[in-house]
């Protein structure tokens, strides 16, 4: 079991020990000043969670941090439902979108040390019919590796306009709900252009949903029943799935609004950040007949995530080795960058940041992170041995607006 304890009863004994050892200063020396440190941080963190709740900017979080394997902060607070007056749960549950990526890419490197896959594999080997064409009608070489780091020349629908190539081709952004099999998906986005020759270029994109296709027919098995034999059954992660069956604890979902977040209809348009608009149907989370989402479909809790983060930080047991661990989290894609963040690179399944300078952030060269559009991030620092998760119910500003940065701040002692 994570060793787990109640924040109020972890706040207070951190307040009495910083006290009792702050009146024996002369004695411990730097002891005392570690001590209020940790409980500095603690009220940094409840100051952001509390302004972002009060300001309306979001409806409910929770957030976990790790320091050296133990949990030195966990905090659930604000609302689940806000309309029905459901306080937020330490073990709620929340959608993952785009964190479902590095869970998925985990379970193929997990059919790599198996022998089952290799990074410079052809799609093609597992796909035979997946054979997209760059804009001059020629079929490229595409990798496994190009899947995993996003190299691959696909895109998502809406970084595309609204009549491009993907939706003319009827693509699922894997948000929506979906009528169509993950065979079919497959075929749909084979039919679509590249944007790129594979490994030119770095593109966010549907690769993991074809990864997870890959996957499945590597493992021999459904997709959902690979990741949870190679992952979350191994790390015990018993609420990580694709399907929800009693939704008690799932978290309702909330879109950015004034003066107020919105609980999200379904469907639910969202515009991203100027690039397009995400089409989401929150309802997906409990429908059988929608495709597993290799990059986009898990939902999961703070807790299971954790329990993710912190085996890869320690070296991967009992699901990968150190060294297939060492490919998920440092840059994979030499000299491209990831777009609009020249100071971070991409590995085998997460962002990796190689300047913290350039990036202007107190996180150490070699973390590594991932965020999505319900409102969730995490990251891990392997200097600081740090694992911060910091789930919400608010998109985006839970995922991509201040919220996540000033959480990263209060970690380090930075109070806004």
């Amino acid at each position: 079991m994570w060793p787990f304890v109640s924040l109020t009863r972890r706040t207070i004994l951190a307040r009495s020990a910083a006290a009792t050892l702050a009146a024996a200063a002369p004695a411990l020396g730097g002891t005392a000043r570690a001590e209020t440190t940790a409980d500095d941080r603690a009220l940094h963190l409840d100051q952001v969670i509390d302004r972002a709740i009060a300001a309306r900017r979001i409806v409910g979080s929770v957030v976990v941090v790790m320091q050296d394997g133990e949990i030195v902060y966990r905090r659930a607070a604000g609302h689940a439902d806000r309309e029905a007056d459901r306080p937020m749960r330490e073990d709620a549950m929340f959608r993952l979108a785009s964190l479902s990526k590095p869970i998925v890419s985990v379970a193929a490197m997990a059919l790599v040390e198996r022998g089952r896959l290799d990074p410079q594999d052809p799609v093609q080997k597992w796909l035979p019919d997946f054979r997209p064409q760059t804009a001059d009608g020629k079929v490229p070489a595409l990798t496994i590796h190009h899947l995993l780091t996003h190299t691959a020349g696909l895109s998502y629908g809406f970084l595309q306009p609204a009549d491009g190539p993907y939706q003319r081709a009827g693509i699922s952004d894997a948000l929506d709900r979906s009528d169509i099999t993950l065979d079919e998906e497959i075929r749909r986005i084979a039919a679509a252009p590249l944007l790129y020759e594979p490994g030119t270029r770095w593109g966010y994109s549907l690769a993991t949903d074809v990864l997870g296709a890959v996957i499945a027919k590597a493992a021999g098995e459904p997709l959902p029943d690979a990741v949870r034999r190679l992952v979350t059954a191994p790390l015990a992660m018993r609420d990580t799935a694709f399907l929800v069956d009693d939704g008690a604890r799932l978290a309702v979902p909330y879109l950015d609004g004034k003066p107020e977040p919105s609980r999200m209809q379904d469907p639910q348009p969202v515009p991203f950040r100027g690039a397009g608009i995400i089409h989401v149907s929150p309802s997906r989370a409990f429908d059988r007949a929608s495709f597993p989402s290799g990059g986009a479909g898990l939902v999961s809790t703070a807790g299971d995530y954790a329990r993710l983060a912190e085996a890869l930080r320690l070296g991967g047991a009992p699901v990968l080795k150190a060294s297939t661990v060492h490919q998920i989290t440092t840059s994979q894609i030499g000299d491209l960058t990831p777009t609009g963040l020249p100071a971070w690179g991409f590995g085998y399944g997460a962002l990796v940041l190689k300047d913290s300078a350039l990036a202007k952030s107190p996180q150490a060269t070699g973390t590594w992170t991932f965020n999505c559009a319900y409102g969730q991030s995490f990251f891990v620092d392997p200097v600081e041995r740090l694992t911060v998760i910091a789930f919400t119910n608010t998109g985006l500003e839970g995922g991509f607006g201040a919220f996540p940065i000033e959480i990263r701040d209060a970690v380090y002692g930075r109070s806004g």
